[in-house]
């Protein structure tokens, strides 16, 4: 049976920024446009957490379940080292999709905003159908382009038109979050290449290979660069982004170095941490525009 210290570990705390971030950048577009609402933006925010730890627990489950997991560098594997019984792991995942879907309703029907409902009903089954069902996306290499839509796009976005119509900025900050949350799940897939082939699992990072994976990770940092830069054209506070650079240095270096396995571990919390220290930082930029111009 599964401490509680494991069951923390097996959600995968350090994922937690990627469902932070759209949050902020997104009340901060909406905080440009002297139209931000913060019960929503917190509501919003314990929707976007419930997913994550959601969908890490289906994700345990789906990959323990198909012997994925049996061998891995990296977090505690609930199902896949048999801490845990598979069906506790799925209705963990199930229970806080639920919990989340209840607070989207809730959320909805306070901003008005009703097409959130088809669009929070995707995301939940995007979160399930990653490593879950028959034909998980997750193993055909579509998961990177899954979480740009849905932990760049539509948190932020979302997040946002609760409280007013989307802007560019709020757009821009989009796609620069959503490229940083694909970054996360690159370096993830990275590290597994080895197992992730062996078990016929085609990430993007197996079909990309080793060189290829270390190239679009580095690119999709440059994007959320440029999209600081694009926002700054709305708000010249924007730039305040670029400050969280250093954050990033060290992921670089693992990453550009040509770091493997347990080397790769601290790439995820790094950049995970970079993309928070990003989004933050991008908030407040964008909130600075409305107050001084």
């Amino acid at each position: 049976m599964a401490t509680l210290s494991q069951w923390i570990e097996g959600a995968r705390p350090r994922t937690l920024p990627a469902a932070v971030s759209p949050i902020l950048v997104g009340t901060g577009a909406a905080y440009q446009t002297g139209h931000v609402v913060w019960g929503y933006a917190i509501l919003a925010l314990v929707i976007a957490l419930a997913l994550q730890v959601g969908v890490n627990y289906a994700n345990d489950y789906s990959d323990g379940v198909r012997g994925t997991d049996e061998v891995r560098v990296g977090p505690v594997r609930l199902v896949g080292q048999r801490l845990a019984e598979p069906q506790l792991v799925k209705a963990a995942a199930l229970t806080c999709f639920f919990f989340a879907g209840l607070l989207g309703l809730a959320l909805v029907g306070l901003s008005g905003v009703w097409v959130m409902i088809p669009i929070g009903a995707a995301a939940i089954a995007a979160a399930w159908f990653y490593t879950g069902g028959k034909h998980p996306y997750g193993y055909y290499g579509l998961g990177e382009l899954f979480v740009f839509v849905f932990f760049g796009l539509v948190a932020t976005l979302g997040t946002m038109a609760t409280m007013t119509p989307l802007t560019a900025a709020g757009w821009w900050g989009a796609i620069g979050g959503g490229a940083l949350a694909s970054a996360i799940l690159v370096a993830n897939n990275l590290r597994d290449i080895p197992t992730d082939r062996e078990h016929g699992k085609r990430t993007l990072a197996v079909r990309l290979g080793d060189r290829g994976t270390r190239i679009f990770y580095v690119v999709l940092v440059g994007v959320a660069f440029v999209m600081a830069g694009l926002a700054s054209f709305t708000s010249p506070y924007a730039l305040l982004a670029v400050l969280a650079a250093p954050l990033v240095v060290r992921p670089m270096q693992a990453i550009v170095g040509g770091a493997t396995g347990r080397g790769l571990i601290p790439v995820l919390a790094g950049t995970g941490l970079f993309q928070l220290g990003w989004s933050a930082l991008l908030a407040l930029g964008l909130g600075l525009g409305y107050h001084f111009g």
